[in-house]
């Protein structure tokens, strides 16, 4: 069985899986976006094996013009998916909204932003609908507004709950200001607050890790995206200057990337890595690093192969604005 962690009121697989890739064109599938069944197949195949969280946002879309693309996926292989209503009950469909696509195609740009109340009622709605659901388990809030402070922005967040279209609530890409201030706001998980956070964090980026103590000390989930490196930069896990996980896979008989799945887990106790997949093969063997206990020297000499703490070239740090 998959080991289990908390998420607010849920209980979870170790790892979830992100569905981002399977709306997104991509370089090893480039036809995937135009063969849905393919996508939802690689769902199914998550399911059946036990991951009962999937992550999904309004913008995962191959075009500025087809948000909800992911959703409408998650939603179909959610609902197709051939299994009792009990384990249906126990699958946690994850979202996220407060980005807007522009034409031009950028789709982190910090001009595409909107938190305004009306922008996430509308947003919320729209995506339970694309889902097929009459509440959203799990919503986060995807980044940061600049036009508003972000007191305002999370003040809206939280009143998506009284909105009735959200169970639980989360945010994304927050810094450990950001995420204390939030709390301060809206509470704990047990205060019916904040359940998740979910920020980009690997072997390769390590940046903001003081979230991850802030997420611990409350019994935040923290559930990051990218975990196995993102999607230009993975297989360097594997070679150059992190060979040490493929040293150690060789003598375990396992992936890389199971190494460093289990590395996340083994560190973190609320950590819940999402690691995105275009193939079952892929996620089935990122299940795989749920089952491998590390020891202490290992961990050691994993740590010692990462780079130094940092943001990569080109990293966009969301900077809000608060409240005086």
């Amino acid at each position: 069985m998959i080991p289990q962690r908390k998420l607010g009121p849920y209980q979870v697989s170790a790892i979830g899986l992100g569905c981002m890739h399977l709306s997104i064109p991509n370089k090893r599938n480039p036809n995937l976006v135009n063969e849905p069944d393919q996508g939802i197949a690689v769902i199914h195949a998550a399911l059946d094996a036990g991951i009962t969280l999937l992550d999904t946002a309004d913008i995962y879309a191959p075009s500025w013009n087809s948000m909800g693309h992911n959703e409408i996926l998650v939603g179909k292989a959610f609902h197709s998916w051939s299994a009792s209503p009990e384990q249906k009950s126990k699958i946690v469909l994850a979202t996220k909204a407060g980005i807007t696509r522009e034409e031009n195609g950028t789709m982190f740009g910090l001009s595409g932003r909107n938190s305004s109340k009306h922008y996430l009622y509308r947003a919320v709605e729209a995506s339970a609908s694309k889902m097929g659901l009459s509440k959203i388990p799990l919503w986060q809030h995807h980044r940061t507004d600049p036009s508003i402070s972000y007191e305002e922005q999370f003040e809206n967040v939280l009143s998506l709950k009284e909105h009735g279209y959200v169970e639980a609530i989360g945010v994304s890409n927050v810094n450990a200001q950001m995420l204390l201030r939030a709390i301060e706001i809206g509470g704990t998980p047990e205060q019916g607050g904040i359940v998740s956070v979910q920020n980009e964090f690997s072997p390769r980026y390590r940046l903001w890790a003081d979230v991850i103590d802030i997420c611990t000390q409350y019994g935040i989930a923290y559930l990051p995206w990218a975990p196995l490196g993102g999607t230009n930069s993975f297989s360097k896990i594997a070679t150059g200057e992190m060979g040490v996980f493929n040293t150690i896979a060789e003598e375990r008989g396992v992936s890389p990337y199971a190494i460093t799945i289990a590395w996340h887990l083994a560190q973190f106790p609320t950590s819940i890595p999402i690691p995105g997949a275009s193939t079952s093969a892929s996620i089935l063997d990122s299940l795989v690093g749920t089952t491998i206990e590390l020891t202490t020297d290992e961990i050691s000499e994993l740590n010692q192969s990462c780079p130094l703490d940092g943001p990569l070239e080109g990293e966009l740090l969301d900077l809000p604005k608060f409240r005086a």
